[in-house]
């Protein structure tokens, strides 16, 4: 497992987790700069190709918005401008491919464009949907308590591949998901003291259904947290 990362609560769209704690390392930092050059010396050809006829149009094209946009330093070159779009979204949090391609989309750029930049991301690593998942997994699960079910929704909602989904949630160990639902019962019971027992099994179990914890597990758990407080659990081995 990768290291702990703590992501936000309710994470930030488009295309992402705007926040989040999890930042590229210097290696990516790095990536993310030779990615750029690279992309960077093919869309200048193309701006130089188009230099002479730009030069040509003077004034001619001096009112239009493209000038206007060229004015304020927005690139022409619809490649330029993906790969300047991604290295502002992927600026301090991790994004997958769809959560790019979908900001790409909506910015209205070509899809052949679109193609060419989030290719060249991932082959230097700076889109690595796996490690995302890994580190999503990691993190939700310490950080939230999220279980299996819940982390496979979250994920699915960012565009990740199911085989990838399942390769990461795949490394949650089943101990380990259920002392965390009983770390996250213990810290709720003390105010659920007070309710009929039947309450409290009801909110314990909802609070745990809610994070993704299936029904027979979550029953046993509260069952026993329970019966550690000298509650009469007879009956409630019946679905809630």
């Amino acid at each position: 497992m990768t290291r702990r990362t703590e992501w936000p609560d309710s994470p930030a769209e488009p295309g992402g987790d705007a926040g989040s704690g999890y930042g590229p390392t210097d290696a990516s930092a790095a990536a993310r700069g030779a990615a750029a050059d690279d992309i960077g010396v093919r869309s200048g050809r193309r701006s130089r190709e188009g230099a002479g006829r730009r030069a040509r149009s003077g004034t001619r094209s001096s009112g239009s918005p493209s000038s206007s946009r060229a004015e304020k330093g927005e690139p022409r070159d619809p490649v330029e401008q993906a790969r300047n779009i991604c290295l502002r979204l992927l600026t301090g949090t991790p994004r997958t491919r769809k959560q790019l391609a979908d900001a790409l989309r909506k910015r209205e750029i070509p899809d052949e464009a679109a193609e060419e930049v989030l290719a060249r991301f991932e082959d230097v690593g700076l889109i690595d949907d796996a490690a995302f998942a890994e580190a999503w997994v990691e993190s939700r699960h310490h950080g939230r308590g999220l279980a299996r079910r819940a982390l496979v929704r979250e994920l699915r909602t960012k565009g990740v591949d199911s085989a990838v989904i399942d390769e990461a949630v795949g490394q949650l160990d089943p101990d380990q998901e259920e002392e965390t639902a009983r770390e996250l019962v213990a810290r709720k019971l003390r105010s659920t003291r007070g309710l009929d027992r039947d309450k409290r099994l009801r909110r314990l179990a909802g609070m745990l259904a809610r994070k993704g914890y299936g029904e027979g597990m979550a029953l046993r758990v509260v069952r026993q947290a329970l019966e550690e407080e000298g509650e009469d659990t007879e009956g409630l081995d019946e679905p809630f």
